[in-house]
């Protein structure tokens, strides 16, 4: 006779229950930075969007700022951390490649003996993770689990850099989900495109940099190819995930896309269509490119500017080395 096997709970819905934020302590103009790839404050303005952004200071680390940036989140839910089961960490600056930033991070925020791990979809990976912990609480693996996207660029930026260098910053964004009687996370629209694996990405490896064959690696991109992509095919993407959510562009409350480039966001928004009900989030101004940090940190402050925005629906969506891109209508807490 063959034995059943149990069932653990299942969630119909969940949602977003709370936001936190942490960002590099330092504001860094324009200004600081031209020198090395003669170009000047106006020509990143006009280019980014960028007026300056957060870098941390030498001795804090990633994980330091995905700790502070949950135990916000895990405040403002009201939960008991004993009831997390599951912390996602989405981050490309790991200071080191074992263990996870996210182990630390759940014992750090009392969260043991929750299931951890860290993923690598750079700018795509806080999306990714929301779309897992979506999944993983409704499938019954975890009731409440806690998703953060941290990064600290600074430690991979080549100062001289045109490339990407001036667009970089750090910080950490962490979000609460839990189970919810109704909808509070779309279908989520993913994929990736190795083949463009090339336009995006460290310049080295770490072995190489073992051996003396090259210096620390650090982030390089191909700028335009870069932008065409985000712009013309990541507006299909996010066209998919309203269709798919059933949402129409005047349902929405909020659009907080990854925050690449000033630029991108403007002809992202142009392309959708957004009417002027909808908030644009624009964290990119003063907080840089943070790749997987870039939309919780972007949420967060768009919630603390525009309360009223609470309960409304935004849709976000993330894309960059892979290349790799994830989409999602949400409720915002």
């Amino acid at each position: 006779m063959t034995a059943a096997l149990k069932q653990a709970p299942v969630h119909a819905y969940t949602r977003i229950l709370a936001m936190g934020a942490s960002r590099g302590e330092n504001a860094v103009p324009n200004d600081d930075l031209v020198g090395p790839i003669d170009s000047s404050d106006e020509w990143i303005r006009q280019r980014t969007g960028i007026v300056t952004r957060t870098r941390a200071n030498h001795g804090t680390t990633a994980i330091e700022m995905a700790t502070d940036a949950a135990r916000e989140a895990v405040a403002k839910a009201g939960i008991d951390p004993a009831e997390i089961g599951l912390v996602i960490v989405a981050t490309i600056s790991n200071p080191r490649q074992s263990p996870s930033v996210a182990a630390i991070v759940a014992d750090a925020i009392g969260a043991t003996p929750a299931a951890a791990y860290d993923q690598n979809a750079a700018c795509a990976g806080y999306c990714y993770g929301i779309a897992q912990a979506d999944a993983l609480i409704r499938a019954g693996a975890a009731k409440y689990a806690v998703v953060i996207g941290a990064e600290k660029l600074s430690d991979i930026v080549d100062p001289t850099d045109r490339s990407i260098s001036f667009l970089l910053g750090d910080g950490a964004g962490a979000a609460v989900l839990g189970p919810s009687d109704t909808p509070g996370v779309s279908v989520s629209q993913w994929g990736s495109d190795g083949s463009k694996a090339s336009l995006v990405g460290m310049n080295h490896t770490l072995t190489e940099f073992r051996d003396g064959a090259s210096e620390w690696p650090t982030l390089r991109q191909e700028g335009p190819s870069v932008f065409r992509w985000a712009v013309w095919d990541m507006v299909k993407v996010a066209k998919k995930a309203l269709d798919e959510a059933g949402v129409d562009v005047a349902d929405l409350a909020a659009f907080v896309p990854h925050q690449a480039n000033g630029r991108i966001i403007d002809e992202f928004a142009k392309q959708l269509g957004l009417p002027e009900s909808v908030a644009i989030a624009r964290d990119i101004e003063t907080t840089g490119n943070t790749s997987a940090a870039s939309i919780p940190l972007a949420t967060h402050r768009l919630l603390e500017e525009r309360p009223e925005l609470s309960g409304g629906l935004s849709l976000q969506i993330g894309f960059g080395a892979g290349l790799v891109y994830a989409a999602q209508v949400v409720v915002l807490p």
